[in-house]
């Protein structure tokens, strides 16, 4: 079982999987990012955004499939992932694996993300690279939002403005009626 936990920067998604996981301790977590920050390491990312990457996008889904093909466990997936023909290339692999990802996104007011971007610190001793970092993220808001009418039709939307537990408590539920 795949639980991909979708949303604009700062809208909750690693809040959410966390107390997702403190629940569910057979689940694991499996951040996108991580395959994002290797390729970087070892390819030019020309847009800046690594999810452009065709590689990206492959090694993600194989990573997931792999997971729970050689664990046997819930993958949970905090990832923004708003792209129409990404989501639909990621999910379909999956998909054609034989493997259903149960998605949840989290809608958040715009001036709420603004101010979780401006709260978070990303490298507090690197000021320069801290702004420039929520400027890519306050960057992508428009284009999270407008994603929502784009999402696969069975994906569950979340109000992202709810506690994390209360969150867990529907994904669960969710997840158990799946």
């Amino acid at each position: 079982m795949i639980v991909w936990v979708n949303g604009a920067f700062g809208s909750g998604k690693t809040t959410l999987v966390e107390e997702l996981r403190g629940r569910w301790p057979e689940a694991v977590v499996f951040d996108p990012e991580m395959v994002g920050y290797v390729l970087r390491e070892i390819v030019e990312v020309p847009t800046g955004d690594f999810q452009d990457l065709r590689l990206w996008r492959r090694q993600v889904a194989e990573f997931v499939v792999g997971l729970v093909e050689e664990y046997r466990r819930p993958v949970l997936v905090p990832m923004t992932l708003v792209n129409p023909s990404y989501v639909e290339e990621v999910f379909g692999a999956i998909g054609a694996a034989g493997l259903t990802v149960q998605h949840f996104f989290l809608k958040v007011p715009e001036d709420v993300l603004i101010a979780r971007i401006d709260g978070r610190s990303f490298t507090p001793d690197r000021p320069e690279q801290d702004e420039r970092v929520r400027r890519w993220c306050k960057d992508r808001i428009a284009a999270c939002a407008a994603a929502v009418d784009t999402l696969p039709a069975d994906t569950v939307f979340l109000d992202g403005e709810a506690g994390p537990g209360e969150l867990a408590d529907v994904v669960l539920r969710h997840v158990a009626a799946g």
